[in-house]
């Protein structure tokens, strides 16, 4: 009897990755920020995005440009920030051989001279998701990562060395299950210092929920903090989203596609706690937008 073949699980840095992003995207409360693409008849995509901070008023902004060669199975992105730092990514895949990728990143701030460089190499197949990273500048630091899946379940672990010091400077490990409606993930960060546990659930076709919990072994206050929040799709062009985490800060977040290529998104947080605090209220609530413009 043959067994049934195995899916390619998720890579280590997307485990989890349904409650994070139900938790994490689509809450823009910083500020507001905007987001411009193009893309020309030759395959070239510019991107224009921009921010704007609510509490300090800092304007940021980078231009990239990313050229794709699908029949070589390369991407070359260069991207220059209003930091003055420029950065350039080179990627081959499934080049060398069937499930590898190859690619370089790099970084260099002309006024300091700063600079980075990191190599990875990702290599996935039924069962199997690994990652290598050679830091140049840092170290330098080789890191590893693996996700073994089978039959909906997850192992993974993550491990940095630095090659100078001849030892491991970080390790981490993670414990999941995915189904096709839902999936928990449990982390162990930090060295074991900081575990977290996620939860996702797409309860019908409008409606997912999500919740999040993490416990600090160092941190001074102690306890757990939780996280809890859902999505609810209005339309097929529009949603809401909203979530409250165990320190009374309420987060409400809502996007619409007004037309093919034109989307916005508008968030709220308000701190609960201080709704009566006059003073406090000021700095505590937060409220942005995001837009984005696709051609």
């Amino acid at each position: 009897m043959s067994s049934i073949p195995q899916p390619v699980p998720p890579s280590w840095k997307d485990l989890g990755k349904s409650s994070n992003d139900l938790l994490g995207k689509d809450f823009p409360i910083f500020g507001t920020s905007l987001e411009v693409k193009t893309k020309t008849p030759n395959g070239v995509t510019f991107k224009v995005a921009g921010s704007r901070d609510a509490k300090s008023n800092a304007i940021a902004g980078d231009l990239e440009g990313k050229y794709v060669d699908p029949k070589n199975g390369l991407t070359f992105t260069q991207t220059w920030t209003t930091t003055n730092i420029l950065r350039a990514q080179v990627e081959l895949d499934n080049q060398v051989a069937q499930g590898l990728k190859l690619d370089l990143n790099t970084s260099l701030l002309p006024e300091k001279g700063t600079k980075a460089a990191v190599f990875n190499a990702t290599y996935k197949q039924p069962a199997v998701h690994t990652r290598a990273a050679l830091d140049f500048f840092k170290g330098p630091t080789f890191t590893a990562d693996a996700v073994l899946g089978r039959d909906g379940f997850l192992l993974g672990g993550e491990a940095s060395y630095d090659v100078t010091e001849g030892q491991i400077k970080r390790y981490a490990a993670a414990l999941g299950y995915s189904a096709p409606d839902y999936a928990v993930t449990f982390h162990g960060l930090g060295n074991l210092s900081t575990y977290s546990a996620g939860y996702y659930h797409r309860v019908s076709r409008d409606v997912e929920a999500g919740a999040r919990a993490v416990y600090d072994t160092k941190a001074a206050t102690g306890g757990v903090s939780l996280e809890v929040g859902t999505k609810v799709y209005l339309d097929p062009t529009a949603f809401w989203k909203a979530k409250i985490n165990s320190a009374g800060v309420l987060v409400l977040g809502y996007t619409q596609s007004l037309r093919p290529g034109v989307k916005s998104s508008f968030g709220l947080a308000i701190d609960t706690q201080k709704i009566n605090d006059a003073t406090a209220a000021t700095a505590a609530h937060k409220i942005g937008a995001h837009f984005v413009f696709e051609g």
